[in-house]
């Protein structure tokens, strides 16, 4: 019944949509770069890096959306040396994108000690603040779940359906799945792969950066290394879950979301207090990984997806 209740109440809900907001901007990002052929590993430290790029232009005394526009800047700058390494010299993506996540993770460690190199706490910065929508806000249960959230939590739902429309609506979107399936084909147009490929990676790249500036300028108002906490890992087997289909993708960041938001609360009730703490802890990421395996077992993988291209070779 304590279960049950949980699962009625829209305070629940709504901890599960501001959860599942920094996923679904990382999600997006790597599914474009994926539908594009490229495998960006790179997600954990981008999505650090964009965290503390964000962060730091508001505590430097920019706007926060200006906040935002850094932290996507700062991480296109990895996607496009990602993709450098990755597409035109077709290096190992596994090999760059854990290089990148090392030297994003290790760029920013630099960074905020040469920023604030006697600092012991993090500051703090005026963040985002939800903002009710009128008349939808009222709504029983959706109503404070979907329409009381902060700007950029609106912004990711917004970004699902460009993507979805760009992906399956636009030439620019019929490319950009060309790439990942077929180059040969999209070469044989007089596009170039290497182009379209790049310029996925870079944008995919921005839209984790700013699942990472969530963090700290929507979900928190400070930032601490531990905060993205392996979130771009998860947002990888997402992409999976979600067969490579935004609006699937969006389902899959919710329902970890809501697995994650559920065990905070089940530690509060009298079941929480017989079972250790650490079973709850995993308990998001067993769930998710049952539910990945059952759906990426109809999952059809991009044919071309961590496949090289090589123009005028077969």
């Amino acid at each position: 019944m304590d279960i049950l209740e949980i699962l009625l109440s829209a305070s629940f809900w709504t901890a599960a949509i501001r959860i599942a907001s920094p996923l679904i901007f990382a999600t997006l990002g790597e599914l474009i770069c994926e539908r594009a052929g490229v495998l960006n590993l790179g997600i954990e430290g981008i999505m650090v890096a964009g965290a503390f790029a964000g962060w730091m232009a508001v505590y430097s005394g920019t706007g926060l959306w200006m906040g935002v526009a850094v932290a996507m800047a700062v991480g296109m700058l990895f996607g496009l040396v990602h993709s450098l390494l990755t597409v035109p010299f077709g290096l190992s993506q596994h090999v760059v994108g854990l290089g990148v996540t090392l030297l994003a993770t290790s760029l920013t460690y630099y960074a905020y000690r040469l920023a604030l190199p006697e600092v012991t706490s993090p500051p703090k910065i005026d963040a985002f603040q939800p903002y009710e929508i009128p008349l939808l806000s009222d709504l029983p249960l959706i109503g404070p779940a979907l329409f009381s959230q902060t700007p950029l939590t609106y912004l990711a739902f917004i970004l699902v359906g460009v993507v979805a429309f760009v992906l399956y609506r636009t030439p620019l979107g019929l490319a950009l799945r060309a790439a990942g399936e077929n180059p040969s084909a999209v070469a044989a147009q007089g596009l170039s792969v290497t182009g379209i490929r790049m310029g996925a990676v870079i944008v995919g790249s921005g839209f984790m950066a700013v699942g990472g500036a969530f963090l700290t300028m929507s979900a928190f108002d400070s930032f601490f290394f531990e905060m993205v906490n392996g979130r771009g890992w998860i947002c990888i087997a997402l992409v999976v879950f979600g067969a490579w289909r935004p609006g699937k993708a969006l389902l899959g960041a919710i329902l970890f979301a809501a697995f994650d938001a559920l065990q905070i609360r089940i530690q509060q009730t009298p079941l929480g207090a017989d079972i250790p703490y650490q079973v709850f802890l995993m308990m998001p990421y067993f769930l998710s990984i049952l539910a990945l395996i059952v759906m990426s077992r109809r999952a059809e993988v991009p044919a071309a997806l961590m496949v090289p291209f090589n123009k005028g070779e077969r």
